[in-house]
């Protein structure tokens, strides 16, 4: 996945994938009665909904990381906006909750101080995953940056051995191969183009681990906020922010921010608020695909998401790829597509088969 993209997503995906969530809990359980046109219909609306929010985030926040046009090369200043918007956001909709209608499920908000310190490894990990991603796409075109950053199933399957002592079945771990052959063979041919950046490898691959680490800390830290997402989601974002602006000073981001020449722009500042907005939002819709459809479907929609967006930023940039460009990158959503599929049969055969062990029934989880 990508979101993907992932902006807060990594965040949102695991917990949601096992938590109520306010917001979807309003609707629950008339979906089962609806008629199967009014079903279908509400998940084809969902899954374009994912599909639109998640690829102009990407997009949006290429121009705002690499544009010629914009000349910012202040990344963590971007992704520091971007935390402090969910903040607000997350805030804002409390206290809209807290008056009554439209979010009448939300928890209510409030800074605690032990809460955040106990939330803060996962910050720590979080603040590596966002920032990671961005310098990612940073450094590379946005139709590699799927290729890029493909290695989160890989580190899900080592991070689950070496940590968990889950084994992965032989038809998992050959996907696994699959993927990581397309990642070595997209490398190749950015090389061969002239348009490869070892530093956007870099942090595609460190935005694949630190997404593993970060859905393993989610799980451990969620009992600490009662199971809420948007409680994790308010402190997270919130010890970023104060995290981030050490890094900003040392790296002299607020130097280049004070001699930026757009700095008073409304055009810019707008750009930097509907970033921040379709970051925030990516979590919800995220949500609500994996409430109207399933893990699996979400994990599916991603995958043809991700090679939809890949068509849609080569004919935007006008870029010509070659044969083997194009296998690389279907090798790698294969993969995923193989690996999702092999972990859904094995979903299915333990939920049926009673006897099955529960470590095994985590590791099928994975």
């Amino acid at each position: 996945m990508s979101r993907a993209q992932l902006t807060r997503t990594g965040i949102l995906r695991m917990a949601l994938g096992g938590s109520a969530d306010p917001l979807l809990a309003a609707e629950g359980g008339g979906e089962r009665r609806a008629p199967f046109l009014l079903r279908a219909l509400r998940i084809a609306v969902v899954v374009c909904l994912y599909w639109f929010t998640s690829i102009a985030m990407v997009f949006l926040n290429k121009y705002l990381l690499d544009s010629p046009s914009l000349r910012l090369d202040a990344p963590l200043f971007v992704t520091f906006f971007q935390c402090a918007m969910t903040a607000t956001l997350c805030l804002g909709l409390s206290l809209g909750a807290a008056c009554g209608p439209p979010c009448p499920g939300l928890p209510t908000l409030r800074l605690d101080p032990k809460v955040s310190r106990s939330v803060l490894p996962l910050s720590v990990v979080f603040i590596g995953m966002v920032t990671s991603n961005n310098l990612c796409l940073k450094h590379v075109g946005v139709a590699f940056y799927n290729v890029g950053r493909s290695l989160t199933t890989v580190f899900n399957v080592l991070l689950s051995y070496l940590l968990l002592k889950q084994t992965t079945s032989l038809y998992a771990l050959l996907a696994c191969g699959v993927i990581i052959g397309g990642f070595w063979l997209g490398v190749d041919q950015e090389g061969a183009e002239g348009t490869l950046s070892w530093t956007g490898i870099f942090f595609g691959i460190l935005a694949s681990l630190c997404v593993s680490l970060n859905a393993i800390y989610t799980k451990k830290v969620l009992p600490v906020v009662d199971g809420s997402i948007w409680r994790l989601t308010f402190y997270n974002n919130v010890n970023a922010c104060v995290l981030f602006l050490p890094l900003m000073m040392l790296l002299g981001e607020f130097h280049t921010l004070y001699h930026f020449d757009k700095l008073r722009s409304p055009s810019f500042w707008g750009m930097m608020t509907l970033g921040g907005v379709f970051g925030f939002a990516i979590g919800y819709v995220t949500g609500l695909q994996i409430k109207f459809t399933s893990p699996l479907t979400h994990n599916v929609s991603g995958t043809a998401k991700a090679c939809a967006q890949t068509v849609l930023a080569v004919i935007y940039f006008e870029e010509t790829k070659s044969f083997l460009w194009w296998t690389s990158n279907l090798m790698v959503l294969g993969g995923s597509f193989a690996y999702t599929w092999v972990k859904g049969v094995e979903m299915r055969k333990v939920q049926e088969d009673p006897n099955v062990k529960s470590g095994e029934r985590n590791e099928t989880g994975v």
